[in-house]
């Protein structure tokens, strides 16, 4: 297994938890938020899946990009499995993209977000793409708890 596949394995195994913590919460709780300013429930999910898409953008760009279109803006949030549908497309071609990166290129490439403050390395970027989603993903367990939801366990 190289660098690349364990970035996969990575991706993906941090989506299948994500996933099992989304999918047990309530509809009825999908605009929960600890707090007026916080994110809610279902605003946390979509920032998740948003940003993936956001990053995968940027790397092709290999830097932040100047513009950005969401096509997740003026989308209603129905259901976390509406939201997965529509965002698998973003997500496939993500996963492509990554599979098409030698080892090599995890090194060598530079990805510019001097803008937010850093330029790192491809695989240090493609890392903190999962970290991002796995941070959010613990505070939504967090939001859970504080909302009574039951949560599941996702260290399998």
């Amino acid at each position: 297994m190289n660098g690349t596949d364990l970035v996969i394995l990575n991706l993906e195994e941090v989506r299948r938890r994500s996933i099992k913590v989304w999918s047990v919460i309530p509809l009825t709780m999908l605009d929960w938020r600890p707090d007026a300013q916080a994110l809610s429930i279902k605003e946390m999910i979509r920032h998740i899946l948003d940003s993936e898409h956001y990053y995968h953008l940027a790397i092709l760009n290999s830097g932040s990009l100047s513009s950005y279109d969401s096509p997740f803006d003026n989308r209603e949030f129905s259901s976390v499995e509406d939201e997965l549908i529509f965002a698998q497309m973003y997500r496939e071609q993500f996963l492509n993209t990554v599979k098409s990166f030698t080892p090599e290129d995890l090194s060598n490439i530079k990805i510019n977000r001097s803008d937010v403050g850093y330029v790192r390395t491809l695989g240090d970027m493609l890392m903190r793409i999962a970290y991002h989603e796995s941070v959010h993903t613990g505070q939504l367990l967090d939001y859970m708890r504080t909302a009574g939801i039951d949560r599941p366990r996702i260290w399998d």
